[in-house]
Order: C-alpha cells, then structure tokens, then sequence
C-alpha cells in the first residue's frame, strides 16, 4: 500500500510526488490519464479523483492524501472543483488520512493596502474567491485532520506561470509582451518547488493542522523586474513590455468566458500585492528559493 496518494501531476503534484520518492516513501499518484513521474517508489493510477468510492479505495493504508488537482482553465473551476474537493475529504475520512490541500490566496480577496499573512480574515467578493472560502470551509467541517498551504503565482522549473505563457514567447520572438498587469507594481511570486516542500513538510505536522499556512517565497518584485531577470537568465535582450490598460479584459469579458474570470482577478496585478509567510518559516523553519536561481531553473 502506498504511504501517500497525491492527486494531480501537474507541477505541483509531480513536484510532491519526486520529493517524496525520493525520501524513499511510496506514493500512489492519481490523474485521469495515468500520468506522473518515473520513479520505483511511483505507482501511477489512472482515475477519475473526483469519484468518492474510487478516490476511498485508492486511498487505503495512505498517511496523507495531497489535493494538488486544478482544473486547466478559470471556466471549468465551478464545474469541476466542487466534486473533487467532496471526494477528497471523504476519501480522507474513510482513511483516517491527513489531507493537505493545495492553496491559493483568492480566498482573501482584495486587501486595503495589498498585504496578506497567515491571519488576514478571508474576505473574496469575486466568484472563485468564494469558492476557494467555501472549500477550505468544507475541509475544516468535516471531520478529518487538514491543513490549507497558500502561494501566490507559481515560477519555477516546469511552471504553468507568466514565463511561459507571458515572457518566454515575446523573448524568442524578439516580439513586444501584451502584459495584463501593472508593470511596476510589486507582487509575491512563489517558487513550486517550495510549494512541495511546505505541503510535505506541514502535512505530518500536528502543529499544522486545522489552518491555513503561507509558503515562504521571495521578496516581491515588479513585473517589469521579473520579466528582466527571465531576460538575463535566457541571455537574450529584454522584452518590450506593453502594459494591457484595466478595462481591456473587463470589456472582452463582456463576450469571452475566459476574459471575465481573468478580469475578476485582476485586483491582483493592478495594485501592489504582497504575501507574508514568516509565521510559516518561523514555525517550521522553512525558507524561500533565491529569485534568480527559480528563473534559472525554470529558463532552463
């Protein structure tokens, strides 16, 4: 039987899955197709996660199920992410199992002046927010031991974040970078790497358990500077950069799905947006990947 089963192998759960391989513990890593990575210690089951009974009986004998699925677009969260999330914790329920979710800042909704710790009230007035709040409400009740880590916008090796869907075009290219986003706002960005090791080192935790924890992550930077950095680490010259104006994502939301849920986010890129974890790092000794050696690893 596996000691642990990780749901999701996307950079998250593959990055999981290795750490904990490699520290010589078996895992059971569940997605749709069968995916994840190679390793002895990895046994790869194709499923569908968001069904109770099956998600229950791959579960068996497992310490901790890790929850790090997400719905490729914004557009399918409504649909998608309810289920999953019942399916979970009754697996864990059944399993007696710690389950460590996968967590994002939305919950918190827009703050007065853009900072969030690990004790900001959660306060979403967008629709996924609340949805974020009513799922880790649905963890708390019920029943089983839980813990919520909390990141900000992922960089690193094999991230789905703004270098490869935002940068990394406009740099090989040598094409101007359409950016929705304030270019000289700070904002915390969180290393996936580090987002694995916070989940595996909480989840076993007892102090962890029943609240939510911030991933330690470097100091915030400003799109303008991340986006010189990627440059200086690609050894190409920098993108031009072409701040999109607020209301354009707004008014395509008026027609395209996508744009709307992009746009109800936005708060997020058009004001300063700082996350504080130190109560995570000071209590279980956690620190951030340096800056610049995430935007090596992840320009490769």
């Amino acid at each position: 039987m596996a000691k642990h089963v990780v749901i999701g192998a996307g950079s998250i759960g593959t990055n999981v899955t290795r750490l904990l391989a490699d520290r010589g513990e078996s895992v059971r890593i569940v997605t749709r197709s069968g995916s994840g990575p190679e390793h002895g210690l990895i046994e790869r089951v194709a499923a569908d996660a968001s069904d109770p009974s099956r998600l229950t009986e791959l579960s068996r004998g497992a310490d901790v199920i890790y929850h790090c699925a997400n719905p490729p677009s914004y557009t399918m969260w409504e649909r998608l992410l309810p289920p999953l999330q019942t399916a979970v914790v009754a697996a864990a329920a059944a399993n007696d199992a710690v389950l460590a979710l996968t967590g994002s800042l939305y919950a918190y909704g827009p703050q007065p002046d853009g900072r969030m710790d690990e004790r900001t009230p959660m306060a979403a007035v967008g629709r996924k927010g609340r949805l974020r709040r009513r799922m880790w409400e649905q963890a708390l009740a019920g029943g089983i031991r839980t813990v919520e880590v909390r990141g900000s916008d992922f960089i690193g090796k094999d991230a789905n974040g703004v270098y490869p869907l935002l940068i990394e075009p406009a740099l090989k290219k040598g094409k101007a970078a359409w950016i929705p986003a304030h270019l000289d706002m700070p904002h915390t960005f969180t290393v996936n790497g580090d987002m694995a090791r916070a989940l595996v080192t909480l989840a076993p935790d007892e102090r962890a358990w029943g609240r939510p924890w911030h991933v330690p992550s470097p100091p915030a930077v400003t799109f303008r500077q991340l986006a010189r950095r990627y440059a200086d680490a690609a050894g190409r010259p920098p993108a031009k950069l072409i701040q999109m104006p607020r209301f354009t994502m707004r008014a395509a939301g008026l027609v395209v799905p996508m744009a709307r849920e992009v746009a109800e986010m936005d708060y997020q890129w058009y004001a300063p947006f700082h996350m504080d974890a130190t109560e995570t790092a000071d209590t279980f000794g956690l620190t951030a990947t340096d800056l610049d050696t995430a935007v090596r690893d992840e320009v490769g």
